[in-house]
């Protein structure tokens, strides 16, 4: 029951479509004063190198790292009366940002794509329960997650790098062959013109998905009916 509401939240989480060839990324030439955090921008934590001006450039196209990235979907259960909080992985996620440092407001994300077949918990029962009874990953139309953004609010006017900026994402997220309009709370990080670092998440009733979960006893075990579902990315220029 925990694999199935687990395999929800993951195939929430987006994909992406083939990405367009590399584009070379000149180095940023230096600001002679410091960037001014505006209104929104959250402050990074930890040796975070500081915030740095970019200018204007060619567009460049951000590649998500699966090596480097994790998908994963958080549900809560209850088995033999203890309380459990199931969490399912997986590093098989792949999408493109794609945007010119000058012009911030207008970068596009592609599709955001989940492997929901690789998907894995604690339990090796549990994992063939969410891949062959629920999320059914098998059939091929089934096995991936994807998400289309289609709105993005809280983007600056600038650009400033090692600055982390609260964003909202809006768009189709399509799980099980079903689509519903989903909005995820984002933060994204330009550490260099090279690189991107960014989380997001949302919760969701794994019903709205047509997918169902086996219900036993609440006795015997029980699983919640809202998912969350995460993804922490790294994207690389080229």
């Amino acid at each position: 029951m925990l694999g199935v509401a687990g395999t929800t939240v993951i195939l929430l989480a987006s994909a992406c479509s083939p990405a367009p060839a590399p584009v070379t990324v000149e180095p940023a030439q230096p600001t002679s004063a410091p960037a001014t955090a505006t209104q929104g921008v959250v402050p990074t934590s930890g040796d975070a190198p500081p915030a740095t001006a970019v200018e204007a450039g060619v567009e460049i196209v951000f590649r998500i790292v699966p090596g480097q990235s994790q998908a994963r979907f958080l549900v809560d259960e209850v088995l033999a009366g203890s309380p459990n909080t199931v969490v399912g992985v997986t590093s098989d996620v792949s999408g493109e940002i794609r945007g010119d440092f000058g012009s911030p407001q207008a970068v596009v994300v592609g599709p955001i794509q989940v492997d929901l077949s690789t998907l894995a918990t604690d339990s090796g029962l549990r994992n063939r329960a969410i891949r062959d009874a629920i999320l059914q990953t098998g059939i091929e139309a089934n096995r991936f997650a994807v998400f289309q953004v289609t709105g993005i609010e809280g983007l600056p006017a600038e650009v400033a790098l090692g600055t982390a900026y609260a964003l909202s994402l809006t768009g189709d997220l399509t799980i099980h062959g079903v689509t519903q309009f989903v909005t995820f709370a984002a933060e994204v990080t330009p550490i260099s013109e090279a690189r991107l670092e960014g989380s997001a998440s949302a919760s969701l009733d794994y019903r709205d998905f047509d997918i169902s979960i086996l219900r036993l006893p609440p006795q015997v075990a029980s699983v919640g009916d809202v998912v969350t579902l995460e993804i922490d990315f790294v994207a690389e220029a080229g």
